[in-house]
């Protein structure tokens, strides 16, 4: 979908380091955006001089890249803007460095119809923010039987599908789902746990014992990865891991790569961040579904993320407001608000030397747009001004009374974190900071 464009006719951003990861650009240099696409970039753009009537922004060092694409996000609206609007979330997204959300079909009524992707879409015309996607609900309701209009949301312009926080348990639903989809080559989305097996508060173990709170096995997901493997052995379909959280569920995905298959998978910040023992003294902030596994699944997911195997990083952002998380834990609703924290959080993965800049952009830009046949997450020539600038060294603390969103669950606080959003572009209008206007020349 496109935003809203009313771009300043041209924009040169100067002084900047350029980083794409999709053609593994990193170099001083500039980038010129012309009626809200890129007209060129390069480290010689502005040797000769600066265009005339070209508005300038100088990026005074810091780096110039592919605004974010967030692959998974509850924007809560229609039916739950008390926790979220694809307004409000559109601005959090924008404070993030984000310019593409896909938000989840959950909502009520469920996004299962052309009529529900049509509201998505003027609602977000009308926020004139991020540019706002949303996923189609892979069967009626979300309920896990009768399977959508697949080709007709397609040509609505569905990216994918999903039932977002509930598996598709049904093994003949799932097995017609693909080999439906692979007749219009679009991608289906599994959150990974066997219902009949993830009825616990926390991932199952010696820890949920101790608490005394029921555990959901760890063995929940990679039964339900595995069983599907081999649905999209039969098929052919593209099939999609969302929040991927074990071991053994990264090994199958790995495996299933390398035998050729068309599979893909992402993560979230928390799984790589934290374990289990966040949860604490029952810290309902730090419940989330899947559940926080224990240290050996976090090792295995930043593994995963540096070898490959897992293609992208979502902000999973999942926002409830305090009647729901300050209950019982095991009565408590899971979820966080990730969109503020995607950005810091996954640039630890560079600042502890597990990745590199570029592998970790890979894994927020170009990743989940090519997962998704989005024309987003790259600088080229031509395509949409869709820009980031950031200081990947700024050093700030998590604080989330100061979050943006209308929900401030995080289990991040007094988090130590660097860097910080500082510009956030969508087809060449700054849309973070909304105060902030370019100098003319």
């Amino acid at each position: 979908m496109k935003a809203a464009t009313n771009a300043p006719a041209r924009v040169a951003y100067t002084n900047a380091r350029l980083l794409d990861p999709a053609s593994g650009l990193d170099s001083p240099g500039g980038l010129l955006t012309e009626n809200g696409q890129i007209a060129d970039l390069g480290p010689p753009l502005f040797n000769e001089g600066l265009p005339e009537d070209a508005e300038v922004v100088d990026c005074g060092g810091a780096c110039l890249a592919p605004g974010l694409v967030d692959m998974r996000a509850q924007l809560g609206e229609p039916g739950f803007e008390h926790k979220e609007t694809i307004a409000s979330g559109g601005r959090v997204a924008a404070s993030g460095g984000i310019t593409s959300v896909v938000c989840l079909p959950n909502t009520e009524p469920v996004i299962d119809d052309v009529a529900g992707l049509e509201f998505v879409a003027r609602r977000a015309r009308e926020a004139k923010g991020v540019k706002v996607y949303a996923y189609g609900a892979l069967t009626r309701n979300c309920a896990g039987e009768q399977i959508t209009e697949i080709g007709l949301l397609s040509e609505a312009g569905a990216p994918g599908f999903t039932d977002g926080l509930k598996a598709v348990a049904n093994a003949q639903t799932m097995r017609r789902a693909l080999s439906y989809s692979s007749v219009f080559d679009t991608v289906l989305l599994q959150h990974p746990e066997e219902p009949a097996l993830a009825t616990g508060a926390m991932n199952g173990g010696e820890l949920a014992t101790r608490l005394g709170l029921p555990g959901s096995p760890a063995k929940a997901e990679v039964i339900l990865v595995e069983r599907d493997l081999r649905l999209v052995e039969m098929t052919g379909g593209r099939y999609h891991v969302s929040h991927i959280t074990t071991a053994e569920s990264i090994e199958a995905i790995r495996r299933a790569k390398t035998r050729g298959l068309p599979v893909t998978c992402d993560t979230a910040p928390h799984y790589f961040t934290l374990n289990e023992e966040a949860v604490g003294d029952y810290r309902t902030f730090a419940k989330v579904s899947p559940p926080l596994r224990s240290e050996a699944d976090r090792l295995a997911v930043l593994e995963g993320l540096a070898d490959g195997t897992i293609d992208a990083i979502a902000s999973d952002h999942d926002p409830q407001d305090q009647d729901s998380k300050r209950l019982p834990f095991a009565a408590a609703a899971p979820g966080i608000a990730g969109l503020e924290t995607l950005l810091p959080l996954s640039l630890a993965l560079v600042h502890k030397g597990r990745m590199g800049l570029l592998e970790v952009l890979r894994k927020l830009t170009e990743g989940p747009a090519r997962i998704l046949r989005l024309e987003a997450g790259r600088l080229m020539k031509g395509a949409a001004a869709d820009l980031l600038v950031f200081d990947p060294d700024t050093p700030w603390t998590v604080d989330p009374d100061a979050f943006l969103a209308k929900c401030k669950n995080s289990p991040f606080e007094d988090h130590p974190v660097k860097g910080r959003a500082l510009r956030t572009v969508v087809d060449g209008r700054t849309i973070f900071p909304a105060s902030q206007e370019p100098s003319r020349r």
